[in-house]
Protein backbone atom coordinates (compact mmCIF):
# COMPACT_ATOMS: atom_id res chain seq x y z
CA UNK A 1 0.00 0.00 0.00
CA UNK A 2 1.26 3.48 -0.87
CA UNK A 3 2.39 5.67 2.00
CA UNK A 4 -0.13 8.27 3.18
CA UNK A 5 1.25 11.77 2.67
CA UNK A 6 -0.11 15.13 3.80
CA UNK A 7 1.37 18.31 2.30
CA UNK A 8 1.61 21.47 4.40
CA UNK A 9 2.51 24.68 2.57
CA UNK A 10 3.82 27.51 4.75
CA UNK A 11 2.37 30.73 3.34
CA UNK A 12 2.26 33.11 6.29
CA UNK A 13 5.29 35.28 5.55
CA UNK A 14 5.03 39.07 5.46
CA UNK A 15 7.56 39.56 2.66
CA UNK A 16 8.84 42.89 3.99
CA UNK A 17 11.74 42.99 1.52
CA UNK A 18 9.26 42.91 -1.38
CA UNK A 19 7.50 46.10 -0.33
CA UNK A 20 5.60 47.79 -1.92
CA UNK A 21 4.42 44.62 -3.72
CA UNK A 22 3.41 43.17 -0.34
CA UNK A 23 1.71 46.30 0.99
CA UNK A 24 -1.71 44.82 0.29
CA UNK A 25 -1.06 41.07 0.07
CA UNK A 26 0.93 38.18 1.49
CA UNK A 27 4.17 37.35 -0.31
CA UNK A 28 2.90 34.03 -1.78
CA UNK A 29 0.01 35.95 -3.36
CA UNK A 30 2.29 38.32 -5.30
CA UNK A 31 1.68 37.90 -9.06
CA UNK A 32 4.51 36.31 -11.01
CA UNK A 33 5.15 35.55 -14.66
CA UNK A 34 2.12 37.38 -16.01
CA UNK A 35 -0.58 34.81 -15.29
CA UNK A 36 0.45 33.28 -11.98
CA UNK A 37 0.82 33.83 -8.26
CA UNK A 38 3.95 32.68 -6.42
CA UNK A 39 2.00 30.04 -4.51
CA UNK A 40 1.00 28.36 -7.81
CA UNK A 41 4.51 26.96 -8.25
CA UNK A 42 4.64 24.86 -5.09
CA UNK A 43 1.01 23.81 -5.47
CA UNK A 44 1.63 22.75 -9.08
CA UNK A 45 4.66 20.69 -8.04
CA UNK A 46 2.59 18.88 -5.42
CA UNK A 47 -0.40 18.38 -7.71
CA UNK A 48 1.71 17.12 -10.61
CA UNK A 49 3.26 14.59 -8.22
CA UNK A 50 -0.16 13.33 -7.16
CA UNK A 51 -0.09 14.75 -3.63
CA UNK A 52 -3.64 16.05 -3.51
CA UNK A 53 -4.28 16.56 0.19
CA UNK A 54 -2.77 19.99 0.75
CA UNK A 55 -3.25 22.58 3.48
CA UNK A 56 -1.89 26.11 3.07
CA UNK A 57 -1.16 27.85 6.38
CA UNK A 58 -1.77 31.58 6.04
CA UNK A 59 -1.55 34.57 8.36
CA UNK A 60 -0.57 38.07 7.17
CA UNK A 61 -2.80 39.99 4.72
CA UNK A 62 -4.13 36.69 3.47
CA UNK A 63 -7.38 37.72 1.77
CA UNK A 64 -6.14 37.72 -1.84
CA UNK A 65 -4.16 34.52 -1.20
CA UNK A 66 -7.17 32.77 0.35
CA UNK A 67 -9.40 33.95 -2.50
CA UNK A 68 -6.95 32.77 -5.16
CA UNK A 69 -6.57 29.31 -3.62
CA UNK A 70 -10.31 28.92 -3.08
CA UNK A 71 -11.20 29.96 -6.64
CA UNK A 72 -8.35 28.20 -8.43
CA UNK A 73 -7.31 25.09 -6.56
CA UNK A 74 -10.38 22.88 -6.53
CA UNK A 75 -9.86 19.13 -6.35
CA UNK A 76 -12.21 16.16 -6.68
CA UNK A 77 -14.08 15.80 -3.41
CA UNK A 78 -15.24 12.38 -4.62
CA UNK A 79 -11.68 11.13 -4.09
CA UNK A 80 -11.18 13.04 -0.84
CA UNK A 81 -8.69 15.48 -2.36
CA UNK A 82 -8.42 19.13 -1.41
CA UNK A 83 -6.27 22.26 -1.37
CA UNK A 84 -7.46 24.51 1.42
CA UNK A 85 -6.16 27.69 3.03
CA UNK A 86 -6.02 27.51 6.82
CA UNK A 87 -5.64 30.82 8.67
CA UNK A 88 -4.26 31.13 12.18
CA UNK A 89 -7.07 29.95 14.48
CA UNK A 90 -5.58 30.49 17.96
CA UNK A 91 -6.21 26.83 18.81
CA UNK A 92 -3.50 26.80 21.49
CA UNK A 93 -4.30 30.14 23.08
CA UNK A 94 -4.97 33.80 22.31
CA UNK A 95 -1.98 34.34 20.03
CA UNK A 96 -1.15 34.15 16.33
CA UNK A 97 1.56 32.00 14.76
CA UNK A 98 4.88 32.82 16.44
CA UNK A 99 6.85 31.16 13.63
CA UNK A 100 6.61 28.38 11.06
CA UNK A 101 7.07 25.64 13.66
CA UNK A 102 4.38 27.19 15.84
CA UNK A 103 2.09 27.31 12.80
CA UNK A 104 2.35 23.53 12.54
CA UNK A 105 1.99 23.11 16.32
CA UNK A 106 -1.23 25.12 16.25
CA UNK A 107 -2.44 23.05 13.28
CA UNK A 108 -1.99 19.57 14.74
CA UNK A 109 -5.70 18.98 14.15
CA UNK A 110 -4.98 18.85 10.41
CA UNK A 111 -2.42 16.08 10.91
CA UNK A 112 -4.67 14.22 13.33
CA UNK A 113 -7.54 14.32 10.86
CA UNK A 114 -5.49 12.73 8.07
CA UNK A 115 -3.22 10.41 10.08
CA UNK A 116 -0.49 10.49 7.40
CA UNK A 117 2.68 8.41 7.50
CA UNK A 118 4.73 11.34 6.19
CA UNK A 119 4.30 15.10 6.08
CA UNK A 120 5.69 17.33 3.34
CA UNK A 121 6.43 20.86 4.60
CA UNK A 122 7.23 23.22 1.73
CA UNK A 123 7.52 27.00 1.46
CA UNK A 124 5.12 28.97 -0.72
CA UNK A 125 7.26 31.68 -2.27
CA UNK A 126 9.98 30.09 -4.41
CA UNK A 127 10.07 29.74 -8.19
CA UNK A 128 11.04 26.25 -9.32
CA UNK A 129 9.91 22.89 -10.65
CA UNK A 130 10.41 19.78 -8.54
CA UNK A 131 8.97 16.28 -8.41
CA UNK A 132 8.48 15.81 -4.64
CA UNK A 133 7.76 12.08 -5.07
CA UNK A 134 11.47 11.47 -5.56
CA UNK A 135 12.30 13.32 -2.35
CA UNK A 136 9.65 11.37 -0.42
CA UNK A 137 11.02 8.08 -1.77
CA UNK A 138 14.54 9.10 -0.75
CA UNK A 139 13.29 10.00 2.73
CA UNK A 140 11.49 6.70 3.22
CA UNK A 141 14.55 4.74 2.11
CA UNK A 142 16.82 6.65 4.50
CA UNK A 143 14.78 6.02 7.64
CA UNK A 144 15.61 9.55 8.85
CA UNK A 145 13.25 11.73 10.87
CA UNK A 146 13.55 14.54 8.34
CA UNK A 147 14.97 15.05 4.88
CA UNK A 148 15.96 18.58 3.83
CA UNK A 149 16.15 19.60 0.17
CA UNK A 150 19.50 21.15 -0.65
CA UNK A 151 20.60 22.93 -3.80
CA UNK A 152 24.29 23.13 -4.67
CA UNK A 153 25.77 26.63 -4.63
CA UNK A 154 29.35 27.95 -4.83
CA UNK A 155 31.23 27.87 -1.53
CA UNK A 156 31.90 31.59 -1.97
CA UNK A 157 28.16 32.28 -1.62
CA UNK A 158 27.71 30.38 1.64
CA UNK A 159 27.15 33.58 3.62
CA UNK A 160 23.94 34.18 1.65
CA UNK A 161 22.14 30.95 2.59
CA UNK A 162 21.16 28.57 5.31
CA UNK A 163 23.94 26.02 4.78
CA UNK A 164 23.62 22.25 5.18
CA UNK A 165 26.91 20.58 6.13
CA UNK A 166 27.04 16.82 5.63
CA UNK A 167 29.16 13.92 6.84
CA UNK A 168 31.50 11.80 4.74
CA UNK A 169 28.58 9.75 3.39
CA UNK A 170 27.26 12.93 1.74
CA UNK A 171 23.76 12.31 3.14
CA UNK A 172 23.62 12.66 6.91
CA UNK A 173 23.47 16.29 8.04
CA UNK A 174 26.06 17.11 10.69
CA UNK A 175 25.39 20.87 10.91
CA UNK A 176 22.75 23.35 9.78
CA UNK A 177 24.02 26.94 9.93
CA UNK A 178 22.59 30.29 8.88
CA UNK A 179 24.83 32.32 6.52
CA UNK A 180 28.20 31.08 7.84
CA UNK A 181 31.43 32.77 6.82
CA UNK A 182 33.52 29.63 7.45
CA UNK A 183 31.45 26.99 5.65
CA UNK A 184 33.05 23.71 4.61
CA UNK A 185 32.67 22.36 1.06
CA UNK A 186 30.94 19.10 0.19
CA UNK A 187 32.83 15.78 0.35
CA UNK A 188 32.40 15.25 -3.41
CA UNK A 189 32.76 18.94 -4.35
CA UNK A 190 34.97 21.03 -2.01
CA UNK A 191 34.04 24.23 -3.87
CA UNK A 192 30.29 23.76 -3.33
CA UNK A 193 27.84 23.85 -0.42
CA UNK A 194 24.26 22.75 0.04
CA UNK A 195 21.89 25.70 0.48
CA UNK A 196 18.62 24.85 2.15
CA UNK A 197 15.62 25.23 -0.14
CA UNK A 198 13.19 25.40 2.78
CA UNK A 199 11.54 22.14 1.68
CA UNK A 200 11.27 19.26 4.15
CA UNK A 201 9.84 15.74 4.34
CA UNK A 202 9.13 14.45 7.84
CA UNK A 203 8.15 11.15 9.31
CA UNK A 204 4.93 12.19 11.04
CA UNK A 205 5.76 11.04 14.57
CA UNK A 206 9.16 12.73 14.46
CA UNK A 207 7.62 16.00 13.28
CA UNK A 208 4.97 16.04 15.97
CA UNK A 209 7.41 15.18 18.74
CA UNK A 210 9.91 17.82 17.64
CA UNK A 211 7.28 20.56 17.29
CA UNK A 212 5.77 19.74 20.70
CA UNK A 213 9.20 19.86 22.31
CA UNK A 214 9.93 23.18 20.59
CA UNK A 215 6.63 24.63 21.79
CA UNK A 216 7.74 24.05 25.41
CA UNK A 217 10.98 26.00 24.86
CA UNK A 218 10.13 29.62 25.62
CA UNK A 219 13.49 30.80 24.27
CA UNK A 220 12.90 29.24 20.84
CA UNK A 221 12.11 31.26 17.72
CA UNK A 222 9.69 28.45 16.78
CA UNK A 223 11.04 28.34 13.24
CA UNK A 224 11.32 25.22 11.07
CA UNK A 225 14.74 26.05 9.68
CA UNK A 226 16.07 27.76 12.78
CA UNK A 227 14.67 25.48 15.48
CA UNK A 228 13.23 22.14 14.32
CA UNK A 229 15.87 21.13 11.78
CA UNK A 230 18.84 21.90 14.11
CA UNK A 231 17.10 19.87 16.84
CA UNK A 232 16.89 16.80 14.58
CA UNK A 233 20.40 17.38 13.23
CA UNK A 234 21.71 17.28 16.80
CA UNK A 235 20.03 13.90 17.21
CA UNK A 236 21.76 12.64 14.06
CA UNK A 237 18.38 12.07 12.46
CA UNK A 238 18.41 14.44 9.48
CA UNK A 239 19.38 13.74 5.85
CA UNK A 240 19.85 15.97 2.82
CA UNK A 241 18.20 15.47 -0.55
CA UNK A 242 20.32 16.70 -3.45
CA UNK A 243 18.05 18.76 -5.72
CA UNK A 244 20.45 17.97 -8.56
CA UNK A 245 19.11 14.40 -8.53
CA UNK A 246 15.52 15.50 -9.13
CA UNK A 247 14.32 14.65 -12.63
CA UNK A 248 11.28 16.65 -13.72
CA UNK A 249 9.52 15.43 -16.87
CA UNK A 250 10.05 17.79 -19.77
CA UNK A 251 12.99 19.65 -18.24
CA UNK A 252 15.73 20.92 -20.53
CA UNK A 253 19.45 20.93 -19.77
CA UNK A 254 19.19 24.71 -19.42
CA UNK A 255 16.43 24.88 -16.82
CA UNK A 256 17.03 21.63 -14.90
CA UNK A 257 17.68 22.34 -11.23
CA UNK A 258 16.36 25.92 -11.42
CA UNK A 259 15.30 27.40 -8.06
CA UNK A 260 15.00 31.03 -7.05
CA UNK A 261 14.21 32.55 -3.70
CA UNK A 262 12.52 35.76 -4.86
CA UNK A 263 12.76 37.46 -1.49
CA UNK A 264 13.98 40.85 -2.71
CA UNK A 265 12.83 43.23 -5.42
CA UNK A 266 15.99 42.58 -7.44
CA UNK A 267 15.70 38.79 -7.24
CA UNK A 268 12.00 39.09 -8.13
CA UNK A 269 12.90 41.14 -11.20
CA UNK A 270 15.80 38.86 -12.20
CA UNK A 271 13.57 35.77 -11.98
CA UNK A 272 11.16 37.42 -14.41
CA UNK A 273 13.98 38.15 -16.83
CA UNK A 274 14.89 34.44 -16.65
CA UNK A 275 11.59 33.64 -18.36
CA UNK A 276 12.04 35.57 -21.60
CA UNK A 277 15.28 34.38 -23.15
CA UNK A 278 14.96 32.56 -26.48
CA UNK A 279 16.08 29.50 -24.53
CA UNK A 280 14.72 30.50 -21.12
CA UNK A 281 16.61 29.83 -17.92
CA UNK A 282 13.25 28.80 -16.48
CA UNK A 283 10.95 27.34 -19.11
CA UNK A 284 7.26 28.13 -18.65
CA UNK A 285 6.51 26.10 -21.78
CA UNK A 286 7.10 22.67 -20.24
CA UNK A 287 3.74 21.02 -20.88
CA UNK A 288 4.82 17.77 -19.21
CA UNK A 289 4.93 19.51 -15.82
CA UNK A 290 2.58 22.48 -16.13
CA UNK A 291 2.22 25.36 -13.71
CA UNK A 292 -1.49 25.72 -12.96
CA UNK A 293 -3.39 28.89 -12.19
CA UNK A 294 -6.78 30.51 -12.56
CA UNK A 295 -7.85 31.03 -16.19
CA UNK A 296 -10.56 33.73 -16.36
CA UNK A 297 -12.41 34.36 -19.65
CA UNK A 298 -9.94 36.87 -21.04
CA UNK A 299 -9.79 37.37 -24.83
CA UNK A 300 -6.55 36.80 -26.77
CA UNK A 301 -3.89 39.49 -26.79
CA UNK A 302 -4.18 42.02 -29.61
CA UNK A 303 -1.58 44.12 -31.47
CA UNK A 304 -2.99 46.99 -33.47
CA UNK A 305 -1.94 49.81 -35.83
CA UNK A 306 0.75 49.71 -38.47
CA UNK A 307 1.49 53.21 -39.66
CA UNK A 308 5.01 54.70 -39.66
CA UNK A 309 6.34 54.53 -36.09
CA UNK A 310 2.88 53.70 -34.80
CA UNK A 311 3.16 49.91 -34.90
CA UNK A 312 1.89 47.65 -32.14
CA UNK A 313 4.57 45.06 -31.45
CA UNK A 314 6.26 43.05 -28.71
CA UNK A 315 9.76 41.57 -28.97
CA UNK A 316 11.44 39.15 -26.56
CA UNK A 317 8.44 39.37 -24.27
CA UNK A 318 5.68 37.26 -22.72
CA UNK A 319 2.25 38.74 -23.40
CA UNK A 320 -0.81 37.49 -21.50
CA UNK A 321 -4.46 37.28 -22.60
CA UNK A 322 -6.56 40.42 -22.57
CA UNK A 323 -3.61 42.67 -23.49
CA UNK A 324 -3.86 45.37 -26.14
CA UNK A 325 -0.60 46.78 -27.48
CA UNK A 326 -1.72 49.69 -29.61
CA UNK A 327 0.83 51.36 -31.89
CA UNK A 328 3.59 50.95 -29.29
CA UNK A 329 6.73 48.92 -28.62
CA UNK A 330 7.21 46.41 -25.80
CA UNK A 331 10.69 44.87 -25.46
CA UNK A 332 12.05 42.20 -23.11
CA UNK A 333 9.12 42.48 -20.73
CA UNK A 334 6.45 40.46 -18.93
CA UNK A 335 2.97 41.78 -19.71
CA UNK A 336 0.13 40.53 -17.49
CA UNK A 337 -3.57 40.26 -18.41
CA UNK A 338 -5.70 43.31 -19.24
CA UNK A 339 -2.72 45.63 -19.76
CA UNK A 340 -3.08 48.50 -22.24
CA UNK A 341 -0.06 50.08 -23.91
CA UNK A 342 -1.08 53.09 -25.98
CA UNK A 343 0.40 54.56 -29.14
CA UNK A 344 4.03 55.68 -29.31
CA UNK A 345 4.74 54.36 -25.80
CA UNK A 346 7.89 52.33 -25.18
CA UNK A 347 8.15 49.63 -22.50
CA UNK A 348 11.55 47.99 -22.03
CA UNK A 349 12.82 45.39 -19.55
CA UNK A 350 9.77 45.73 -17.32
CA UNK A 351 7.13 43.73 -15.46
CA UNK A 352 3.60 45.05 -15.95
CA UNK A 353 0.98 43.46 -13.70
CA UNK A 354 -2.73 43.07 -14.35
CA UNK A 355 -4.66 46.15 -15.38
CA UNK A 356 -1.67 48.45 -15.91
CA UNK A 357 -2.20 51.18 -18.48
CA UNK A 358 0.62 53.03 -20.24
CA UNK A 359 -0.34 56.33 -21.84
CA UNK A 360 0.73 57.65 -25.22
CA UNK A 361 4.40 58.62 -25.64
CA UNK A 362 5.20 57.31 -22.14
CA UNK A 363 8.48 55.47 -21.46
CA UNK A 364 8.79 52.66 -18.90
CA UNK A 365 12.27 51.17 -18.50
CA UNK A 366 13.49 48.52 -16.01
CA UNK A 367 10.45 48.83 -13.79
CA UNK A 368 7.87 46.74 -11.93
CA UNK A 369 4.38 48.22 -12.05
CA UNK A 370 1.87 46.54 -9.74
CA UNK A 371 -1.82 46.09 -10.58
CA UNK A 372 -3.92 48.97 -11.88
CA UNK A 373 -1.10 51.52 -12.15
CA UNK A 374 -1.81 54.19 -14.77
CA UNK A 375 1.16 55.97 -16.37
CA UNK A 376 -0.06 59.24 -17.89
CA UNK A 377 0.79 60.45 -21.38
CA UNK A 378 4.44 61.41 -21.87
CA UNK A 379 5.62 60.32 -18.40
CA UNK A 380 9.02 58.62 -18.11
CA UNK A 381 9.67 55.88 -15.55
CA UNK A 382 13.17 54.43 -15.10
CA UNK A 383 14.89 57.12 -17.19
CA UNK A 384 15.91 59.51 -14.38
CA UNK A 385 16.44 57.36 -11.27
CA UNK A 386 17.16 60.32 -9.00
CA UNK A 387 13.79 61.78 -9.86
CA UNK A 388 12.12 58.38 -9.45
CA UNK A 389 13.62 57.91 -5.98
CA UNK A 390 11.77 60.99 -4.79
CA UNK A 391 8.41 59.44 -5.70
CA UNK A 392 8.72 55.66 -5.88
CA UNK A 393 10.69 52.70 -4.57
CA UNK A 394 13.98 52.07 -6.38
CA UNK A 395 15.84 48.82 -5.70
CA UNK A 396 19.58 48.45 -5.09
CA UNK A 397 20.04 47.53 -8.76
CA UNK A 398 18.01 50.47 -10.04
CA UNK A 399 14.64 48.81 -10.64
CA UNK A 400 11.77 51.28 -10.19
CA UNK A 401 8.83 49.72 -8.34
CA UNK A 402 5.38 51.31 -8.21
CA UNK A 403 2.85 49.78 -5.83
CA UNK A 404 -0.67 48.57 -6.49
CA UNK A 405 -2.89 51.41 -7.65
CA UNK A 406 -0.23 54.01 -6.75
CA UNK A 407 -0.77 57.33 -8.49
CA UNK A 408 1.84 58.27 -11.07
CA UNK A 409 2.10 62.02 -11.44
CA UNK A 410 3.11 63.73 -14.70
Amino acid sequence: MAAKVLAIVLAGGEGKRLMPLTTDRAKPAVPFGGMYRMVDFVLSNLANAGYLKIVVLTQYKSHSLDRHITKTWRMSTLLGNYVTPVPAQQRRGPWWFAGSADAIYQSFNLINDEQPDYVIVFGADHIYRMDPRQMVEDHIASGAAVTVAGIRQPLSMADQFGVIEVGEDGKRIRAFREKPTDAVGLPDAPDEIYASMGNYVFTTRALCEAVERDAEDKSSKHDMGGSIIPMLVERGDANVYDFRDNEVPGSTDRDRGYWRDVGTLDSFYDAHMDLINVHPVFNMYNFDWPIYTEQPPWPPAKFVHQWGERVGRAVGSMVSPGVVISGSLVENSIVSPKVRVHSWAHVEGSVLMEGVEIGRHAVVRRAILDKNVFVPEGVEIGVDLEKDRQRYTVSDNGIVVIGKGQKVVP
